[in-house]
């Protein structure tokens, strides 16, 4: 029986050895990964604002092209400060947010505040944004709540279609308060929906570029949804709209 214990222990700790080293390679991949991306991201953008730079320092650009020359430099730069911000977030989420203090918060007034902050941005792209909904208190971080639902409204606007529509609907149960974002804009193909919460990873990558996206907006709502215990739901269709549906449990404490 003792040797018999003995195999099994050396097997357990075997296999255990081999779980941990994969799971470490995987880490490693992934933060590989990430690297490069942020590299990526940043260099385009980077290079955008030099040469822009260098043109207007060598004189080359005429007079009634600087102020074109400039908003490309501003433009860019915003996009660099963005991306910046979204790592930042990214790296906090990562770490655990131990240094935030959970409370009850109403999950409506929440959703009211992060849709009136994105008015401005819904008109200017021609599409309408609605909240809709009751009171719902949970116990959770009032900004990383905001965050989710900040972005999931934007990527509602900013893949959508003129004249398109993005609905932000909050239903309180017993035992659960349930966030869903929904619009009619673009569309998820299925053989990707599975990867759009994935750090940088973009569906349309030609529309992303055009309309400025980070391709971080959606891990941040993975992250946050996670840190509150949440079950994130999709539904896409290209050209038929995208439905996120985030189920928050009542009483869940980290």
């Amino acid at each position: 029986m003792g040797k018999k214990n003995f195999i099994y222990n050396r097997i357990s700790r075997k296999i255990a050895s081999e779980e941990r080293s994969k799971a470490q390679r995987e880490a490693e991949r992934m933060r590989q990964e990430f690297t490069a991306n942020v590299s990526h991201e940043l260099k385009t953008p980077l290079q955008s604002i030099s040469g822009y730079a260098e043109l207007l320092k060598s004189g080359m650009v005429r007079q009634e092209d600087v102020q074109q020359f400039a908003e490309r430099i501003y433009s860019e730069s915003q996009r660099m400060i963005t991306l910046v911000n979204d790592i930042l977030e990214l790296s906090h989420l990562d770490e655990g947010m131990e240094d935030i203090v959970r409370e009850d918060v109403d999950l409506y007034e929440i959703a009211k505040d992060a849709v009136a902050s994105l008015e401005e941005e819904a008109a200017g792209a021609g599409v309408s944004l609605e909240i809709t909904g009751e009171p719902s208190i949970i116990n959770g971080y009032s900004r990383l709540l905001s965050l989710i639902i900040y972005n999931l409204c934007e990527n509602g606007i900013k893949y959508n279609n003129p004249r398109g529509s993005v609905k932000v609907d909050i239903n309180d149960f017993a035992d659960r308060s349930v966030l869903t974002v929904n619009d009619n804009g673009i569309g998820i193909p299925i053989d990707q929906q599975e990867r759009v919460f994935e750090r940088f990873y973009r569906v349309d990558k030609s529309h992303s570029k055009e309309v400025g996206g980070t391709g971080l907006g959606l891990s941040i709502v993975k992250h946050a949804t996670a840190i509150h215990n949440g079950e994130i739901h999709l539904v896409s269709a290209p050209k038929y709209g995208t439905t996120i549906t985030i189920t928050f449990r009542k009483g869940d404490k980290a």
